[in-house]
């Protein structure tokens, strides 16, 4: 089992392998916190979280849930589980998740808690705890009504049936959906639309969002003009400005600070 960072450019890639499908337990929960330490430590321009082989996850180890003896016990667990869409998500640089098959439970909390998801068309994905009369635990249900509404929502987490990357995406779950003759490739290239943007004004807009989906339109207004003019001191704004004036849109280089 390992979770790796590799570095393509001014793009990490972050690969979970646990074979042989990928289970969510603790110990991977650990590895990928390590991974994690390794892109705040360093950040990125851009964030991919994928995964290796045949599955993206088949969910999660079953038998962690049903060791634990309390309902403390059990709350401490789930809330430990919780830890890592919430830090996927904290990221101050654009993450995209990268689906190339069957994508449960934790995983797609995961994904979902990534700015952008894209899958192959072969991909498919659910949140199936209702076999376990369990509720997801990890925010995929809330992350997923706030892409396709609590109606989607419902279904998804109610019947614990797959949806392929199609039906996803036409719920705006999925923003792209990639053959996958060479999904690796068509991944990062697309990563790299973002990685050489101005990677601080994407933090800035995550904040807005953030404020979005805490209390809606107005709790952004109240924030966006401050957090915008934060971005008076970055040099990809001023030379963006200059460069803009002097050679006209779209010929700025951004560099990230």
């Amino acid at each position: 089992m390992s979770v790796t960072l590799t570095r393509e450019g001014d793009v990490a890639v972050l690969t979970v392998e646990a074979p042989p499908v990928n289970l969510y337990s603790r110990a991977l929960h650990d590895a990928f916190d390590a991974a994690l330490d390794e892109v705040e430590a360093d950040l990125p321009r851009v964030l991919v979280v994928r995964a290796r082989g045949r599955v993206v996850s088949g969910g999660v180890d079953v038998s962690e849930f049903h060791a634990q003896r309390t309902k403390e016990a059990t709350k401490a667990l789930y809330d430990r589980m919780i830890e890592l869409p919430l830090r996927v998500a904290a990221l101050p640089v654009p993450t995209v998740f990268a689906a190339h098959g069957l994508t449960l439970t934790w995983a797609l909390e995961v994904a979902l808690a990534c700015d952008l998801l894209v899958a192959t068309p072969k991909a498919r994905f659910g949140l199936v705890e209702r076999v376990i009369g369990l509720t997801p635990t990890m925010g995929g249900t809330q992350r997923l009504a706030a892409r396709a509404g609590a109606a989607r929502a419902k279904e998804v987490v109610f019947t614990g049936d797959l949806y392929d990357a199609a039906t996803f995406e036409r719920w705006g779950v999925v923003n792209r959906v990639l053959e996958d003759d060479d999904f690796e490739a068509a991944t990062l290239a697309y990563a790299a639309r973002f990685a050489d943007g101005p990677t601080k004004a994407f933090g800035a807009a995550k904040q807005v969002l953030r404020h979005v989906e805490a209390g809606g339109v107005a709790e952004a207004d109240a924030h966006v003009t401050t957090i915008a003019a934060e971005l008076f001191d970055t040099d990809d704004l001023q030379h963006g400005m200059a460069s803009f004036l002097q050679d006209g849109p779209g010929n700025a280089t951004f560099h990230g600070r």
